[in-house]
């Protein structure tokens, strides 16, 4: 079987890395795995394994024709069985399909707004999944959306994983002192409700603890009222905004706490990279954040959008490290039970070999 994983872009996110993980793994278990990217190239290509072939389609419209020939032409010289289309990468796969029909289409949802999916603009994703042979969803609720929505039988919930990339060059150091950093590890996107955590963070701020943010900044007007907020609040000296990082799990070792305050998500790879990196860890309660933290053993999960339990929460993590240490080792325990690699691969096989 001859696999082919395409993204839109290689900037830091959860369906990024997990289409680049995805062809590594698949590199050293199926017959041969392909990557392509359709829009932009990014500080992720560097963790393609080389064992993986690569294309870069330089996408520059929805209705690209050049790109789609270039795209019909790799799947074809490569006598590819199965593309995987990752996120809004749908689209150009399925216009490819149109015009060359002999592989497999296979969508991956990773919609991070499902708690809000009666608001999905999904006329596009509908009519393209006449196209599709397979469609993955990240939670239950993107599965039950779909087996509702599309035209597709073959629907299946597949859990996110974690990996160490340990490979890549440690480059980041952290600011403030060792073992009182507080990381949240989300692009600046309003989603991601970064004010709720600058807010809890002002109001159980310690002088000797500090809040780093990792993550693509748009440089939007959510950006701008970040750093206003910061500048404002006198939180310069304490908050940090990075933008994004490649060596994510270098900056992970260097945290105690992960955050995330979120007012939607799927299953975030980001808390399962907290818990991999054995931190103690806060989230707010939506998408199944529930399933990592499944129980107040393995860290804490609120409701979203209350301010004051996430403060009190944060504080409680941040005055009592013997409680930290606890809860970092069950969640770390939890992921390497629940979210390996190895078990999740081995489902994503015998996905490909129904179809």
């Amino acid at each position: 079987m001859k696999t082919l994983q395409v993204i839109d872009t290689l900037d830091t996110g959860g369906a990024e890395k997990l289409a680049i993980t995805y062809a590594n793994a698949l590199a050293t278990t199926a017959e041969a795995s392909f990557l392509c990217t359709t829009r932009k190239e990014g500080i992720l290509k560097n963790q393609i394994s080389k064992e993986v072939g690569y294309l870069f389609l330089n996408r520059q419209r929805t209705f690209d024709f050049g790109a789609i020939k270039r795209l019909k032409a790799f799947i074809k010289e490569n006598e590819i069985d199965i593309v995987h289309a990752h996120a809004t990468s749908f689209f150009i796969v399925f216009l490819t399909k149109l015009i060359y029909p002999k592989f497999k289409m296979v969508w991956h949802d990773h919609y991070g707004n499902s708690e809000f999916l009666a608001e999905r603009k999904a006329v596009a994703i509908k009519i393209a999944s006449y196209a599709m042979n397979g469609v993955i969803s990240v939670n239950q609720r993107l599965k039950d959306w779909a087996e509702k929505n599309l035209v597709v039988s073959n629907v299946i919930y597949l859990s996110n994983f974690p990996v160490k990339n340990e490979t890549v060059k440690a480059s980041t150091k952290m600011h403030g002192i060792d073992g009182k950093r507080i990381v949240c590890l989300a692009n600046l996107r309003p989603q991601k409700n970064h004010m709720l955590l600058l807010k809890a963070f002002k109001t159980v701020q310690k002088d000797d603890w500090t809040l780093h943010l990792i993550g693509k900044d748009f440089e939007d007007e959510y950006s701008r009222q970040i750093k206003l907020y910061l500048h404002d609040h006198g939180l310069s000296k304490n908050v940090f905004v990075y933008g994004s990082r490649e060596d994510v799990s270098h900056v992970l070792s260097q945290c105690s706490i992960g955050v995330l305050s979120s007012k939607s998500e799927g299953l975030p790879i980001a808390l399962l990279e907290y818990g991999l990196h054995e931190l103690a860890v806060l989230t707010t309660d939506v998408g199944e954040c529930n399933r990592v933290v499944s129980d107040e053993t393995k860290g804490y999960i609120v409701p979203s959008e209350n301010e004051a339990v996430f403060a009190e929460k944060l504080r409680i993590l941040m005055e009592n490290q013997h409680e930290c240490l606890a809860k970092a080792e069950q969640l770390y325990k939890h992921i390497q039970a629940n979210f390996a690699q190895k078990a999740i691969m081995q489902q994503l096989i015998s996905f490909y070999d129904e179809l």
